[in-house]
């Protein structure tokens, strides 16, 4: 079974980029990039070697990237973002806070120490039988509830820039206990209103520590990226907090914040740029953010 996977995956990366030339409307390349992680490892092997090969065929050179580093730069894809910024990625398996000076220039503030946004986002859904994946459901009953309807903490980890949604996931889940569910279903407007108080306390949360982190490192903007910034209360609060305070924000189109190849590329373009192209192709499911510019 694991053979037919690996085979049915190489024929759709093949497609894939068979399609992506055809886009690119036959312009030269350049480079040939891939994610090298983090990741699971089955994908970014796949990957690997279909970049391996291609870069052999076409005698171009193999830039490996940090796709969390492509997460920050898929904003630059469509507007300017200026340095020091302090970035906020947030998706399923990530809620990291790097205060980025430049390409390839990075400071780890803080993460994730249980549930990342997106994965919270997931549960919660899943708890009130939503369906997966949880974020953009939540987002769009959310848009017809009350935030204020029902009071939930906000797990702002005083002391730390790290975050943690697993007390809050659990908050939701009690909430439901107390109303008698699942033995008595949540009326429509109710489901409507959790979602939303739910939500925003999230939101809160993640713009809170953003917008704090911002102001003590003295960023210029502050930028968000991953599959939760696709999140419409996430996009409108953090722009407008950020007025507030005097700072920029600035986040991709919503059909660039989740996983992509343009990001990828774009992080490539920089390393080309610099001529700090990596060596290290081994693909690391864990890998961290590392400093590569000089």
């Amino acid at each position: 079974m694991p053979e037919l996977a690996s085979r049915a995956h190489l024929q759709k990366i093949a497609e894939v980029i068979d399609q992506a030339r055809v886009d690119a409307g036959g312009k030269p390349l350049d480079a040939v990039a891939y994610t090298r992680g983090p990741g699971l490892m089955g994908p970014l092997l796949v990957g690997k070697v279909a970049a391996q090969t291609l870069s052999h065929i076409l005698g171009l050179p193999l830039v490996p990237v940090n796709h969390l580093e492509g997460h920050i730069f898929a904003t630059e894809l469509t507007q300017p973002i200026r340095f020091p910024l302090v970035a906020l990625i947030v998706s399923g398996g990530h809620t990291d806070l790097v205060y980025t000076r430049g390409p390839g220039r990075y400071r780890v503030l803080g993460r994730t120490r249980d549930d990342a946004a997106g994965e919270a986002f997931d549960k919660v859904a899943r708890l009130l039988g939503l369906g997966y994946p949880g974020g953009p459901v939540i987002d769009r009953l959310a848009r017809q509830g009350d935030p204020k309807a029902v009071p939930l903490p906000r797990p702002l980890m005083p002391e730390t820039w790290d975050f943690s949604f697993a007390g809050l996931k659990t908050a939701v889940l009690y909430h439901t206990q107390r109303r008698g569910f699942p033995k008595k279903p949540l009326g429509g407007q109710e489901v409507k209103d959790l979602c939303a108080s739910f939500q925003q306390a999230v939101v809160d949360t993640l713009v809170f520590k953003l917008l704090r982190a911002a102001e003590e490192y003295g960023a210029r903007d502050v930028v968000i990226g991953g599959g939760v910034a696709a999140n419409s209360r996430l996009r409108e609060d953090v722009t407008a907090r950020a007025l507030e305070k005097g700072l920029r924000a600035a986040m991709p189109p919503r059909e660039l914040c989740t996983d992509n190849g343009a990001m990828i590329a774009q992080v490539a373009l920089h390393r080309l740029r610099q001529g700090r192209v990596s060596r290290r192709y081994r693909s690391e499911p864990a890998l961290a953010f590392e400093n590569w510019a000089a």
